[in-house]
C-alpha cells in the first residue's frame, strides 16, 4: 500500500483500485494557469472501440537512470540570496521523492559558462605532479551546493566533466577559444540590453582563436598525463569532502570554440586521451567514462573513439544541443550501449511557457532514440539568467534578489511531471497509433507512467488503449499530462 501512495504527493489514493474490476488511472496536469494540478481519478473501460494510440506493457525498451540537473556556481550564488528556510524547501522539492525526485546531477570540474569567473584547480604553469592543486574555490560554491542536495537524496549520482583545462595545458594559455571583434562585443550587449562600454569579454586576441577540427590541448604525453592526474586529484578531493563523483567526461562540447572556458578537441586526441591516460586512472578509482558531451551530428566521431583503445573505458555516450542529431544513429549502431541526454537546450531566460513546449519536444526526441537520462541545465539564476560572459538562459528556478523570492518555471513543472513518477530502473515502453505526442514507461513496481502533451490551442480528445481497457480523456489546450495506472 505504501508504494501505492508514494506515486502522488498529494496524496491520491490509488487503494480503492483494488475494488474495481477496470484500472483506476490517477491524473497530473500543467497548463500556463494551473501547475501540477491533480485531476479526479478516471476509471478504464473495455472497449473494442478505434483508440488513438496503444500501449504495449509488455514491450519494453531502454531502460531509465533518471532525471536531474547542473550544479552550477550562479545556480548557488541565486539560491543564496534566499533564506536558509526557502533553500531547504527547494531542495526538498528538487531532489526528495515526494518532490521532483531528481535522482543524478552534473557539476563542472573547474570554471564553467555559469562560473562567477573563469578559475581551474591549477593555473601553476608546468605543475606536472599537480604539487598546487586545490579545489578552495569550490568550497564557496560546488562543495555546499551539492551537499545540500545529497543531505535530500545521499544516493544522488553525480558526474563532472570540465569544460577547459588549466591554461597552461592550451595551445593559446587561454581559457578561451573564440575571439569577438569590440564591434561584435558591444553590438551583442546592445542586444541584451547591457548598457556596458566593454570592449572584450575575455581578452583573447586574435592569434589565440581555435577552430574546429583541431586541438588546442597539447597532445604531449607529459600534458595528458598530468590531465589525466588532475582528474584523479579532483575525484580524491571530492571524496574528502564527502562526495562521491560516479562518472566524468573528457571534455564538454569538445568541438566548440567559445568565448567562455571552452577547449576543442579531435576525436582521434580525445581517443587517445581515454585510451592512454584517463581511462586507466579512473579505472582504478572505479569511476566510469562518459564519452562527450557530443554537440554535433556525427556519429563517426563516436566510431572513432569507440573503435579504439578507449572504447574499452567508455560507459555511456552523452549528448546535446546538435549531437540529438546524432543519437538515432548510435542507439542504432550499438543498441546495448548506454545514452544520455546530458544538457537541456537554454532558451533566452525569459523562461516562457512556448519554450517549455520546446522542452517537451526535446525529452521526446530523446527518450525516444534511446536516452537513458535527461539532465536539464541551470538549476537556479537570479531574475533574466544573466551569466559572467553575457548570455541569457533559463534556469529551473528564478530568483529575485531585490525582494529575496523565487518562482518556478514552467520548466520545472514539466520536469516534475516526468521525474515525479518515473521512477529510476523503469523502462520506455513501445507505443503505436496516429497520436504520437506521447511517451510510456513502465516502472520497476510495474506502475505504467504515461507522459503526453497538447500543444494546440483548443482541447483535444484523447483515447489510450492498453490491452483491453481503454482510457478516454479530454486534454485541455496548451498541457502537460501525465496518468498513472498502478499495479494490479
Amino acid at each position: 500500500m505504501k508504494n501505492l501512495l508514494s506515486i502522488f504527493i498529494f496524496g491520491i489514493l490509488f487503494c480503492a483500485c483494488t475494488q474495481h474490476k477496470n484500472p483506476l488511472v490517477g491524473w497530473v496536469s500543467t497548463t500556463a494557469d494551473s501547475l501540477f494540478v491533480p485531476h479526479s481519478d478516471i476509471v478504464m473501460l473495455e472497449s473494442d472501440d478505434s483508440t488513438d494510440v496503444e500501449i504495449f506493457v509488455n514491450n519494453p525498451m531502454q531502460q531509465i537512470d533518471g532525471f536531474g540537473a547542473c550544479f552550477n556556481e550562479l545556480g548557488w550564488t541565486s539560491l543564496s540570496e534566499l533564506s536558509t528556510k526557502d533553500r531547504e524547501q527547494i531542495f526538498k522539492d528538487l531532489f526528495s521523492k515526494e518532490g521532483m525526485n531528481f535522482s543524478m546531477g552534473r557539476m563542472p570540474i573547474g570554471a564553467n559558462d555559469f562560473s562567477r569567473e573563469w578559475y581551474s584547480y591549477n593555473e601553476t604553469d608546468k605543475d606536472f605532479e599537480m604539487k598546487n592543486f586545490s579545489i578552495a574555490n569550490d568550497r564557496e560554491t560546488l562543495i555546499p551546493f551539492i551537499k545540500s542536495a545529497l543531505a535530500i537524496r545521499p544516493d544522488l549520482k553525480i558526474w563532472a566533466s570540465p569544460w577547459c583545462p588549466p591554461t597552461w595545458m592550451k595551445y593559446n594559455k587561454h581559457y578561451a577559444c573564440m575571439y569577438q571583434s569590440p564591434e561584435t562585443v558591444q553590438e551583442n550587449l546592445k542586444q541584451l540590453g547591457v548598457d556596458d562600454n566593454l570592449t572584450s569579454l575575455n581578452q583573447l586576441t586574435p592569434d589565440q582563436q581555435g577552430a574546429e577540427g583541431a586541438d588546442m590541448f597539447i597532445q604531449q604525453p607529459d600534458y595528458l598525463q598530468a590531465y589525466a592526474l588532475y582528474f584523479k586529484k579532483f575525484i580524491e578531493a571530492y571524496r574528502t569532502e564527502g562526495i562521491h563523483i560516479d562518472m566524468v567526461a573528457p571534455q564538454n562540447e569538445f568541438n566548440s570554440c567559445q568565448i567562455f572556458p571552452s577547449c576543442i578537441w579531435t576525436a582521434e586526441s580525445l581517443a587517445r586521451f581515454v585510451g592512454q591516460y584517463l581511462g586507466p586512472e579512473m579505472q582504478k578509482l572505479g569511476v566510469k567514462i562518459l564519452f562527450g558531451t557530443m554537440e554535433r551530428k556525427n556519429d563517426l566521431m563516436i566510431d572513432t573513439v569507440m573503435k579504439s583503445d578507449a572504447g574499452k573505458y567508455i560507459s555511456a555516450i552523452g549528448f546535446q544541443w546538435a549531437g540529438k542529431g546524432a543519437i538515432k544513429a548510435i542507439h542504432e549502431k550499438y543498441p546495448d550501449l548506454k545514452l544520455m541526454q546530458t544538457e537541456s537546450e537554454c532558451g533566452d531566460g525569459k523562461n516562457s511557457w512556448d519554450y517549455c513546449f520546446y522542452t517537451w519536444n526535446l525529452m521526446k526526441h530523446y527518450f525516444s532514440n534511446g536516452a537513458s537520462a535527461y539532465m536539464y541545465w541551470n538549476i537556479s539564476l537570479e531574475e533574466n539568467g544573466l551569466s559572467h560572459w553575457f548570455w541569457r538562459q533559463n534556469s529551473l528556478i528564478s530568483v529575485d534578489k531585490e525582494t529575496k523570492t523565487f518562482k518556478y518555471t514552467p520548466e520545472y513543472y514539466l520536469m516534475k511531471q516526468f521525474s515525479h513518477f518515473i521512477q529510476p530502473g523503469a523502462r520506455r515502453i513501445a507505443i503505436s497509433g496516429k497520436y504520437d505526442n506521447l511517451l510510456a514507461f513502465r516502472n520497476p513496481n510495474n506502475s505504467i507512467v504515461i507522459v503526453t502533451a497538447n500543444e494546440e490551442n483548443i482541447g483535444r480528445p484523447l483515447k489510450i488503449r492498453i490491452g483491453k481497457f481503454v482510457l478516454s480523456v479530454e486534454l485541455s489546450p496548451r498541457s502537460i499530462n501525465t496518468f498513472v495506472i498502478p499495479k494490479r
